[in-house]
């Protein structure tokens, strides 16, 4: 599997009153950080698509904030400080190996098919499908077996709502480059 690459705002703490909102909301107390690709959470940094990005992306529908080239990412955001630089895989078959230079693993996030909201973080929580304890610090599984088993009973218990029809995805963060 190849990865793709997305730089995000960071969501912790330094926040600010948006943080301490978002915790007392979703009743993730555990959470020291949100690391998520829920757009509306953890933006990109990259909103605007430029025509010399077109090369470097992805160019598939809701996937156009995410990058092939991981020097090509760093160039355009490296004037942003605050950000995550995030290394992806989208469904995989099986748990992704750190083969992934530079990067360490965070966990498995599901955000639903159309990219606009994390079903872990930012849906009110599915409590007949897993609980907020089971989130990690970052807001995330950690487990690819619990990934793929929340996703398939989101699927089951919740067939007509939008945020349940997710993907899995496998993250990793850059870290000391």
């Amino acid at each position: 599997m190849q990865p793709w690459f997305i730089a995000t705002k960071k969501f912790d703490p330094s926040s600010g009153p948006a943080w301490q909102e978002y915790l007392e909301c979703s009743g993730l107390s555990q959470l020291d950080e949100l690391l998520s690709l829920d757009p509306v959470l953890c933006p990109t940094v990259l909103p605007d698509i430029k025509d010399t990005y077109w090369p470097h992306i992805v160019n598939e529908d809701f996937m156009l904030n995410f990058f092939l080239d991981l020097d090509f990412l760093l160039e355009q955001a490296s004037g942003i400080a605050e950000k995550n630089v995030l290394g992806v895989f989208r469904n995989p078959p099986s748990p992704v190996p750190s083969g992934l230079p530079h990067f360490g693993f965070v966990g498995y996030d599901l955000v639903d098919v159309t990219g606009s909201a994390s079903a872990l973080s930012n849906c009110g929580g599915f409590p007949e499908v897993f609980a907020n304890a089971e989130l990690s610090p970052q807001g995330l599984l950690k487990s690819h077996a619990r990934a793929v088993e929340v996703q398939a009973r989101l699927r089951e218990l919740y067939p007509t709502e939008d945020h349940a029809d997710c993907h899995v995805w496998a993250i990793f963060r850059l870290i000391g480059r």
